[in-house]
């Protein structure tokens, strides 16, 4: 692999990995004020927090590498939604608490997982960012589960909630564990985490705290994907619109 193709593949690599972190967090950040306790409240935008800290590191990181005088602020603010790369699941909507906590539960338990084995990349900028988010997506994994068990094994209302958050986004996490040639090249080089040896143990982590919430998996779906090239639901360019109005009224602004 030549030089200009490795800093290509590590410049989409690390956008990937702060585009998921970003939208997430985003989506998170829309509950500040509205969690349905003032506990839960304070914890999703703590969750926000750590998502969008990561973000920083990552997208600062593929600024760095890019070359063209882009921040992590210039990657978030002043991209188009075409050029967002975040997987399909993190930037379904909100919907209720329940849906919120099932997409969370989703998501961390695969990041976790991922984290674990970036921890172990032969590059030392996105190791260090692995070890040092670990720990916050560890809490992540276990506040949500708990939240899923809580909720599944609740009211009749409760897990019929959970039940139908769980239909709605099934169909997205086929995605997390998609390849491409950014991964291929990557991987040889053993800067990249191998998806396919993510699937089995995080098909184990969920199938076991869906079990204990009585929840049952959706049978007969397709996968939906597409975000990781650009191609993302009704739901990103309205997001991003109201995340991003700010700079590009302003552009360069100093608060």
């Amino acid at each position: 692999m030549t030089n200009k193709n490795k800093q290509m593949a590590l410049v989409e690599y690390a956008q990937r990995l702060g585009d998921n972190s970003l939208i997430l967090g985003q989506r998170l950040g829309e509950w500040c004020g509205h969690g349905p306790q003032l506990e839960l409240d304070i914890a999703l935008t703590n969750f926000s927090l750590d998502m969008i800290g990561q973000a920083n590191l990552y997208l600062g990181y593929a600024g760095e590498v890019e070359g063209k005088s882009r921040d992590a602020d210039a990657m978030a603010y002043l991209r188009d939604e075409l050029e967002f790369r975040n997987c399909l699941l993190v930037e379904q909507p909100n919907g209720d608490f329940g849906q919120t906590i099932m997409r969370h539960f989703l998501f961390s338990t695969f990041q976790h997982l991922h984290l674990e084995a970036l921890q172990s990349s032969k590059d030392e900028t996105l190791a260090g960012i692995a070890g040092k988010a670990i720990k916050e997506v560890a809490y992540h994994v276990k506040f949500s589960a708990d939240w899923v068990r809580r909720l599944g094994g609740g009211t009749p209302e409760s897990h019929q909630r959970m039940q139908t958050a769980l239909d709605n986004l099934w169909r997205f996490t086929g995605e997390l564990f998609e390849t491409d040639g950014v991964d291929a090249l990557l991987l040889a080089e053993g800067i990249a985490v191998d998806l396919s040896a993510l699937q089995d143990p995080w098909n184990t982590a969920v199938q076991t705290v869906l079990k204990d919430a009585g929840l049952r998996l959706p049978k007969g779906q397709v996968v939906v994907s597409g975000g990781r090239k650009g191609n993302h639901s009704e739901h990103l360019g309205p997001m991003l619109a109201e995340m991003q109005f700010l700079q590009r009224a302003y552009p360069g602004l100093d608060w």
